[in-house]
């Protein structure tokens, strides 16, 4: 067994622990569950079961060895196993198609968010009693420490669980009890934002269909076995198990008869990696055109129907005294001009009662999670920027839908050398771009008015780009074949060795309410057939663009992807 220290993505030391590395050899991830610490997994590790696999596994942030405290915000958890993925991928040559991830409890949950919200192409995952929604024996629990996180940011909620009801094991138990590194407490901010995440998973899990198998221990006196039962149920893999472990408390990996799990895991595994993979294709994720087709029929119960109603009537009525919601409702909320506005998040209205319910709009989650796509579109920018003038190059910058320009302009300032034609639909939006563009005497830097779902559209532009851009256009448009014409169009006329930047929203929590309140600025119902990570990654791949590096909101809203282009 050999250890070490990964930089995470915040630069945040993880320690991890490789036992039987072979270059070439499938590989092994596993996650301990929250308290405990990746050392506890010597026994599984070293099991002549995997003794043909090279297995990696890390101490969570905050726990073990690990130098990283904890952190109160559940993506960090996501992002540290992306980030531990990418590490093993450099440092041991580790392909993700041979990496197949095993997790308990909480670490379960961390799985299973990082395959919906990252898409990685892993062989499959084994969930082990995973935690998608806590035992709180005390009534009302969950409100009790929401609140108390508002009051105390720094909460700290001892665990109500002991070792007696996670194994049988009497030795077991002892080595859990005497054992100086694991943790008893967890912190009351991240269990919040922990039990929002699993809710958004197994509702969602019809964006998972990776093999999976789930193995839920009969007596869990921790985690609620029907919650696991409805992720399984809708997750949708071809390849699945669920199996229900005979009087196995919580902690599988630790329990009387793990050897049990041991060869349950094996079988499973070896399917995994039997499977073939998928053929690329440009079909829509089946669950997403039903929700499509549901939203835009507004098949809705009355009782929703109604709520939704009155919403739209009273933003209607009122919703001109909010400078926000005014430009919304005059050019769409999706549009450029009105995305201008959310950015600035300055809230303007006509009176007292418009800025309040102005910054109430502002602070609508959807509209968070916008701003924190644009500093992440901004953060991939300027790496591929970077890389670009380290090889000797202009910096040629395509943004095919840019709107109004916003966040170019930002480049442009801080690069002005680059090059930067930004194509628009809109002519309401380039007039606002190019009076900014006079305004300030902007050079190499133009507007174009063409349809960028027309491939015809890319010579007439008359630009080789090694940068393009495909920001928030695919979001408002669900048809593949389309957005692929762009995906082709766009690459087809780029540098050798380019990047494509893109956007996507896999998920969102307002859906219902844009849907039925928010018009667009087609001049209809905002309407959106959003598309999975899995979905979205798959058209790039289908046009030859590989996808490298991701960034995700602590929401799980919006993802900001980069690529190379193959062949560009």
């Amino acid at each position: 067994m050999k250890s070490g220290y990964f930089k995470s993505f915040d630069q945040g030391e993880l320690l991890y622990r490789v036992w039987n590395y072979q270059a070439g050899q499938p590989a092994l991830i596993v996650l301990h569950r929250g308290h405990e610490h990746s050392e506890r997994l010597q026994e599984m590790a070293t099991d002549p079961q995997f003794a043909d696999h090279s297995i990696f596994a890390f101490d969570l942030r905050g726990h073990g060895y690990t130098k990283e405290p904890v952190s109160p915000i559940f993506m960090d958890y996501v992002r540290d196993l992306d980030s531990f993925v990418h590490y093993i991928g450099r440092e041991y040559l580790v392909d993700s198609k041979d990496i197949f991830v095993i997790a308990n409890s909480i670490a379960g949950v961390v799985v299973s968010a990082w395959v919906h919200d990252f898409a990685p192409k892993v062989a499959g995952i084994a969930l082990l009693a995973p935690a998608f929604e806590i035992k709180l024996y005390v009534p009302l629990a969950n409100q009790m420490i929401a609140l108390g996180t508002k009051l105390k940011k720094d909460l700290i909620i001892q665990s109500y669980v002991k070792s007696k009801v996670l194994t049988h094991d009497i030795d077991q138990q002892k080595a859990y009890d005497a054992d100086p590194l694991i943790s008893k407490s967890i912190n009351g901010a991240l269990l919040v934002d922990l039990l929002k995440a699993g809710e958004r998973i197994v509702e969602d899990a019809a964006a998972i269909d990776i093999p999976v198998i789930v193995l839920s221990a009969e007596k869990d006196y921790v985690v609620k076995n029907s919650v696991q039962k409805k992720f399984f149920v809708t997750i949708a893999s071809k390849l699945k198990t669920f199996i229900t472990l005979r009087n196995f408390y919580h902690g599988v990996l630790f329990e009387t008869n793990r050897q049990k799990v041991y060869q349950y895991l094996r079988n499973f595994i070896d399917k995994a990696y039997a499977r073939q993979s998928p053929e690329l294709t440009l079909e829509p994720d089946e669950f997403s055109v039903k929700e499509y087709e549901q939203l835009y029929h507004k098949l809705l119960p009355a009782g929703e129907k109604l709520n939704y109603a009155v919403q739209k009537w009273a933003l209607g009525k009122i919703g001109s005294l909010s400078k926000g919601m005014n430009l919304g409702l005059q050019f769409g909320f999706d549009s450029g001009i009105s995305l201008d506005y959310v950015y600035r998040n300055e809230s303007q209205g006509k009176n007292r009662f418009g800025r309040i319910l102005d910054r109430g709009y502002l602070e609508a989650i959807g509209w968070k999670g916008i701003r924190i796509r644009k500093q992440h579109l901004l953060q991939l920018l300027e790496e591929h920027i970077t890389k670009v003038k380290a090889a000797g190059k202009t910096v040629k910058i395509l943004d095919i839908a840019g709107g109004t320009g916003n966040y170019l302009f930002d480049i442009k300032e801080k690069y002005p050398e680059a090059e930067i034609v930004i194509n628009e639909f809109l002519l309401s939006n380039i007039a606002v771009g190019e009076k900014i563009i006079r305004r300030n005497g902007l050079q190499g830097i133009r507007f174009t008015n063409y349809d960028c779902f027309d491939p015809a559209t890319y010579p007439k532009l008359e630009f080789e780009p090694n940068i393009v851009i495909i920001s928030g256009i695919f979001e408002l448009f669900g048809d593949n074949e389309m957005a692929s014409r762009a995906v082709k169009g766009a690459t087809s006329i780029c540098e050798e060795s380019s990047h494509l930047v893109y956007t996507g929203q896999p998920w969102h929590p307002q859906l219902k309410m844009i849907a039925y309140v928010l018009n667009s600025h087609q001049k209809k119902d905002w309407v959106m057939r959003r598309r999975s990570q899995k979905e979205l990654d798959r058209l790039m791949a289908y046009n030859g663009v590989v996808k490298e590096r991701m960034l995700i909101d602590d929401f799980g809203i919006f993802t900001v992807s980069s690529g190379a282009v193959k062949g560009g």
